[in-house]
């Protein structure tokens, strides 16, 4: 057997690398995708899109394919880096979704914007105009596709769904006020649902442990939470304990503060009715 080449994290394309290890290392086995998918318990199509470059699959996946070709922690440590890669935004958004639909429960905060889960069709539009999308295709497309997102919450068997919304977020309204009120109405009704509970941040709190992230944090089935922060830049799948126990405590000291349910609910209700009034509408 030829040497193994040495693997030290600095490559250029750690997509590459580890779609390359995958490779070599299921062709020196000898395995046939349809015998890893048997014996791993995966569908042998995921093997085959990993190795292609399509996909990167999740880390349960890299760390079972580092026990079946006997390689404690390296393809592991090479799925991490091409995660990490800046130009991994998509891929790491792909592996997000997957782990929402499958989420029992959903905790966000929100400091600039509403979560896609809570937002009507005029207020996508409006966030999506403004990064830049020139196509109207395009537009329509991505819109399409947050409003069908929905569903995760009103269809059947949804997670329980938990926001803390900055006070900011509901005080930088829409310039259309019309779609604004439906906005705020969608909220309201939104809050109707045993599962979903909404909760405002008001400025008085001051400073604290979120001040410039937004986070959703996702509980599988099995018990395990990941978080994922947002901002204007980019995205980020956080699936090590530590720092999403970190976030979580931010998280944890914020909702002591927040506005009550019930409370949260009487603000928006009433700025419903301030902008209903509106004497430009």
């Amino acid at each position: 057997m030829p040497p193994r080449r040495v693997i030290t994290g600095r490559s250029q394309e750690p997509r590459r690398r580890f779609t390359e290890e995958l490779s070599r290392l299921r062709a020196e086995k000898g395995d046939s995708l349809r015998q890893l998918g048997d014996v791993l318990g995966w569908d042998s199509s995921l093997f085959g899109k990993m190795e292609s470059g399509d996909t990167l699959g999740g880390p349960e996946v890299a760390q079972a394919l580092d026990q079946h070709y006997g390689t404690p922690g390296l393809l592991l440590t090479l799925w991490e880096l091409a995660m990490a890669d800046p130009g991994q935004f998509k891929e790491r958004y792909r592996r997000y979704m997957t782990l929402e639909a499958d989420a029992v429960s959903l905790w966000h905060f929100g400091v600039s914007l509403l979560p896609g889960l809570l937002q009507t069709e005029g207020y996508a539009r409006a966030v999506l105009a403004v990064g830049g999308i020139e196509s109207e295709l395009e537009m329509e497309r991505q819109v399409m596709a947050r409003i069908g997102r929905r569903v995760l919450l009103e269809g059947e068997n949804p997670p329980r769904f938990r926001t803390i919304l900055s006070e900011a977020v509901l005080r930088t309204p829409l310039q259309d006020a019309e779609e604004w009120r439906k906005q705020l109405a969608y909220l309201i009704e939104m809050t109707e649902h045993p599962h979903i509970t909404l909760q405002v941040l008001p400025f008085s709190v001051g400073p604290h442990g979120l001040n410039s992230t937004d986070v959703m944090f996702l509980r599988g089935p099995n018990g395990s939470t990941v978080a994922y922060t947002e901002n204007a830049v980019r995205g980020d799948l956080i699936e090590e304990p530590k720092p999403v126990e970190q976030l979580q405590l931010a998280y944890d000291s914020m909702r002591d503060h927040a506005l009550s349910p019930v409370e949260s609910r009487k603000l928006i209700t009433q700025m419903l009715e301030e902008v209903s009034w509106d004497p430009t509408t």
